[in-house]
């Protein structure tokens, strides 16, 4: 665990390629100012989802992301493949997001290792 002048802890820093353990660490922080998007169709990520992400299909990416989140948010994206997944940071990258990690493995990386899915809830932004 990272200090700051030695006394509060600190979350891990964001990496432009991260591990499913690197996000896990950082929710396990307690307050981690991040984002977590998964670019999968809404059919899918009603199916299961990583437990506090939100839906922002691959179609809408960008809209929507400059319509809902700062340029500085920490973001984290989510798919079912690293293929889908750097497409998505790519786009984020050059619409002017400045910290974006994109998940290694996607979801089935983080569903391997037993980590919290939920299924059936609809934690989508809404479209405009």
């Amino acid at each position: 665990m990272n200090l700051r002048f030695g006394i509060f802890p600190v979350p891990p820093p964001l990496k432009p390629k991260c591990r499913v353990y690197d996000l896990k660490a950082r929710l396990d922080w307690g307050e981690p100012a991040l984002t977590i998007i998964d670019v999968r169709d809404r059919h899918e990520f009603a199916v299961s989802h990583i437990v506090g992400a939100v839906n922002l299909p691959m179609s809408s990416l960008v809209q929507q992301a400059l319509i809902h989140l700062e340029l500085d948010r920490d973001l984290y994206i989510c798919g079912d493949t690293d293929e889908e997944i750097v497409e998505a940071a790519t786009q984020l990258r050059a619409s002017g997001y400045l910290n974006v990690a994109e998940i290694q493995g996607g979801l089935p990386a983080w569903k391997a290792v037993g980590y919290p899915v939920e299924a059936g809830v609809a934690t989508a932004i809404p479209l405009r």
